[in-house]
């Protein structure tokens, strides 16, 4: 088995928020090929937004807007209900946000994924996808989604965007594939494990449910989560096993 030249490692980044500290950024981001950078509704603010920018810079990793639901509290994981007007707009305006500092140093805006319960929600409901991808075409970029779902349906089959199909080393996922997400603080994942999942998620396109069935994914895309507490040894261990194939 070769890489896929599309098989590059993504990391959710820029959590921090004011004093406090999510994520070992610092150490991750030069071990990452893209960055998904949050936005201020669901995590950061607009100095760690121009910081993990600066970041992702100097160590040329491309960079990608995580917009949320407006959820500090609950770190975008709690489901909400909204016109569809008000979630483009709310997309639109925090990717503008992220895109300001991209512009300012000269980078440009890679992809869109949406964040927590916004990203799996939509992975359920069309119409909440089609506005999505409402939000995403002005910008003209690529978005990361889950395959065999509302995401590969609306944005690729029928708004023909430029659809990345994601798989997540550090989750689970349950027998409908849904990924199975942790409410409060994330946990240690095994390490081996996630790398073991990547590898054949990379090359037979499947992973094994939480009960023990197969079930198919998509992989041009392998992310890694910034709040699992060892998320460096993971990308680590991740990347060196991708190395060698």
């Amino acid at each position: 088995m070769k890489k896929n030249k599309m098989t590059k490692i993504n990391c959710d980044m820029g959590e921090s928020f004011g004093i406090y500290t999510a994520g070992n950024d610092e150490q991750i981001m030069p071990l990452i090929d893209i960055a998904n950078v949050a936005c201020g509704f669901h995590a950061s603010d607009p100095n760690h937004m121009r910081k993990t920018v600066e970041l992702a810079k100097k160590h040329k990793v491309k960079v990608g807007a995580h917009p949320s639901f407006p959820d500090l509290q609950g770190f975008g994981r709690r489901e909400m209900k909204m016109p569809k007007l008000d979630l483009k707009n709310m997309i639109m305006y925090q990717v503008g946000a992220l895109k300001a500092f991209l512009d300012e140093l000269d980078m440009p805006l890679n992809h869109i994924k949406p964040h927590g319960s916004l990203y799996v929600m939509a992975s359920k409901d069309e119409e909440m996808c089609r506005t999505i991808a409402d939000a995403v075409t002005p910008f003209n970029v690529s978005i990361f989604g889950m395959a065999n779902t509302a995401h590969e349906k609306i944005y690729k089959e029928e708004r023909k965007l430029d659809f990345v199909a994601e798989f997540y080393a550090d989750l689970d996922y349950d027998k409908n594939g849904k990924l199975v997400i942790a409410k409060g603080k994330q946990s240690m994942y095994d390490s081996k494990l996630a790398v073991k999942r990547a590898l054949r998620a990379v090359s037979e396109k499947k992973v094994k449910t939480t009960i023990g069935t197969d079930i198919d994914v998509g992989c041009d895309t392998i992310c890694v989560h910034s709040d699992t507490p060892n998320a460096v040894e993971i990308i680590t261990k991740l990347k060196n096993a991708l190395s060698k194939k």
